[in-house]
């Protein structure tokens, strides 16, 4: 009996999911509305308990980006060894976020998940920026520089936080040997952010049945179909950029063949989907690059470790999703200067967001804040996202390596007779 097999968090969180849906129908259908329920159960236990799961993880936002960014940038830092394969490298990560994220707007507002679900009977308790007038570009530009960094993260200025944060992390690592003792201060706090995030994800389950719960009770069945239409977006968005944008990169930078190269990476792919996690997903992807691409396992060795701290395409595809989702459903307009500002803040978030299962979540609350999206938002998509998480891993691993290979063509560093299985 000792060695039974435990449940897994992703299985808890599922079956909280479906507990609660199935108790929120309940409550909405079968039960008499009374002051028992309404007050003491939905508004008192269900309500106290996912905002209190929701305040813990917005409580993790600002540090845990901070310091993860920081460990990045520092990583990014050190590109001067190789030169223009840095360059490279860092300029077709940051290219291919920005493009998935603008994918997944796209396909968004053409399948507009969130119509039909109406979240206007959600108390909303995250603060939601009041609509301002327009804004100039250069004043939107110049916003992005703090002039009082403390004052930043205090208030969750995410994107003076992500500014700072990278320019503090390349010096750092320009300074080398001399800020040693900052550099492991960052690093071990962030080990420590991350220890800190994965404790509250344990407690997902209890979240995510109180939060879905009290959803139900108050809207009742009208919320499965649009979460069908979530995932689907997602997983078409996911699809375009794996399949589309990234092989297309491929044949056009490097001339190879999009099919043999999804043919030999595959088992990688496969190994991602089951773990969820890019960082987990470095040896073997570096090996099979080298054995079976014939690309160069220096560069390898460099770009792939590097893509999993700083492209996380499949996780901004996710956000883009998201935050039109999100929009629809509570009934709030989002600008084309919104839209902006969540490509770009999804887009650099990514750097510094970690190679570990549904970490997106976390940073997924910053991209809320950036536009002024309520995070009750993500409770609703908590307990389908482990499938999607699963999804976007193979996709984000996928991107390191086509990227590794295009990076690799260019400096004549892919051995084409290995890649075509000639030798």
């Amino acid at each position: 009996m000792k060695n039974k097999k435990k449940l897994g968090l992703t299985t808890l969180i599922f079956i909280a999911l479906i507990a609660g849906a199935i108790t929120g129908i309940i409550i909405n259908y079968c039960i008499p509305s009374n002051k028992i329920v309404d007050d003491f159960i939905v508004s008192g236990l269900f309500y106290v308990v996912g905002q209190g799961f929701i305040r813990l993880m917005r409580m993790l936002v600002v540090p845990l980006v901070f310091c993860s960014i920081v460990c990045g940038s520092m990583a990014v830092g050190d590109t001067k060894k190789l030169g223009a394969v840095g360059l490279k490298t860092m300029l077709f990560y940051l290219c291919t976020t920005a493009l998935a994220v603008v994918v997944a707007l796209c396909i968004a507002n053409v399948i507009n998940p969130g119509i039909g679900l109406d979240m206007s009977a959600i108390k909303i308790t995250s603060k939601v920026t009041e609509s301002t007038q327009a804004t100039s570009v250069t004043e939107t530009l110049l916003n992005i520089i703090p002039t009082n960094i403390f004052e930043s993260l205090a208030n969750g200025t995410m994107l003076q936080i992500i500014l700072f944060a990278l320019i503090l992390g390349v010096i750092l690592a320009n300074m080398s040997d001399r800020v040693d003792i900052v550099k492991n201060f960052f690093s071990q706090f962030n080990d420590i952010m991350m220890e800190m995030t994965m404790a509250v994800m344990k407690l997902a389950p209890i979240g995510v049945f109180c939060l879905i719960s009290k959803t139900f009770a108050e809207i009742g069945f009208d919320v499965f179909i649009p979460l069908l239409k979530y995932m689907f977006c997602v997983l078409l968005a996911l699809g375009v950029q794996c399949f589309g944008v990234y092989m297309s990169m491929l044949k056009i930078f490097s001339g190879l063949n999009p099919i043999i190269f999804i043919k030999n990476f595959f088992p990688v792919m496969a190994f991602a989907f089951s773990t969820s996690t890019s960082n987990a997903t470095i040896p073997m992807n570096i090996d099979t690059l080298a054995e079976k691409m014939g690309v160069s396992k220096k560069i390898a060795s460099f770009t792939i470790p590097l893509g999993a701290t700083i492209n996380m395409d499949g996780t901004s595809i996710m956000q883009g999703v998201a935050v039109v989702f999100t929009a629809q459903a509570f009934g709030i307009h989002l600008s084309m200067m919104d839209y902006a500002t969540v490509i770009g803040t999804a887009t650099l978030a990514s750097i510094g967001t970690a190679g570990v299962p549904s970490v997106g979540l976390i940073t997924l609350t910053m991209v809320f804040n950036s536009v002024g999206l309520p995070v009750e938002g993500i409770a609703l998509i908590m307990g389908i996202d482990r499938i999607l998480d699963m999804t976007r891993t193979a996709v984000n691993i996928t991107g390191d390596a086509v990227c590794t290979t295009v990076v690799a063509s260019m400096n004549k560093a892919v051995d084409r007779d290995i890649y075509y299985g000639r030798k």
